[in-house]
């Protein structure tokens, strides 16, 4: 199958997930608006917590900082020789990313959380695929476990340089399973501290799949097919297809 997450929702505003994951807004007005089909290689929202620096720029060993900062999603591994790899790398594969060359060491030392209203994935039958929006039932945001690291441009040494981000998977449970057999790696926020240290170089213990009680809180919501295009990028694209008055293409739960 296809990878997963390739495209996921999120129209919250910094403010609000600043307050959901208690974090500083370092946004910076970067973020233009809701997005209701995140693609890849689009800017989008990251909670990382690090070490504050000084003005000399020395980190700070006692304490640290939680933030939402803005990245570009598609990791672009520093030694890359350019960033057109980003579109090939929104996924990393949490059996595996510890010890691939260009996620091992985000996976050591630079873990984020993704927020999401949550993610699409199409379900194939024969020569039709369904899309299917998996979100929260009481409307609170989802942490996709993702990883992050900073690109340099070494043709273009006085450029800016680039944050990237990917989402990381793990084989998918339950119900999640009839759709897709990958998911992203979801924490419950018990998992949020210890996934975001920055001085733990070993997070493993906290890729597990969901417990009963958090599938239970999942809706996983046939959508219309017009999401499949990146050019729709509105608020519709998250209703389900029956209070649109449209059947699904079929239903899973036959």
């Amino acid at each position: 199958m296809g990878k997963l997450c390739g495209r996921y929702a999120s129209t919250k505003n910094p403010a609000t997930l600043a307050a959901e994951f208690d974090a500083l807004d370092a946004t910076e007005d970067a973020i233009s608006g809701p997005d209701y089909n995140v693609a890849p290689t689009r800017n989008v929202v990251a909670v990382v917590q690090r070490h504050p620096r000084d003005e000399a720029g020395e980190p700070d060993p006692t304490t640290t900082e939680r933030s939402l900062r803005v990245m570009r999603w598609g990791l672009v591994p520093a030694w890359a020789k350019d960033a057109g790899i980003a579109a090939k790398m929104i996924n990393a594969r949490s059996e595996s990313a510890a010890t691939k060359p260009a996620f091992r060491t985000s996976m050591a030392n630079r873990r984020c959380i993704m927020p999401a209203d949550g993610w699409y994935e199409w379900q194939r039958d024969g020569k039709v695929k369904q899309p299917f929006f998996t979100t929260r039932k009481d409307g609170a945001s989802l942490a996709m476990a993702g990883l992050w690291t900073v690109w340099r441009d070494k043709q273009k040494p006085d450029s800016e340089p680039l944050v990237t981000c990917a989402v990381l998977t793990m084989p998918a449970v339950e119900q999640l399973a009839e759709i897709h057999d990958r998911m992203p790696v979801l924490l419950p926020p018990s998992a949020w501290n210890a996934w975001l240290d920055p001085d733990s170089t070993d997070a493993s213990a906290l890729i597990v799949p969901p417990s009963e009680e958090f599938l239970a809180a999942l809706e996983l919501r046939p959508v219309s097919t017009a999401v499949n295009s990146v050019k729709n990028n509105d608020p519709s694209l998250l209703d389900p297809l029956r209070e649109q008055g449209e059947p699904a293409l079929f239903d899973q739960r036959k």
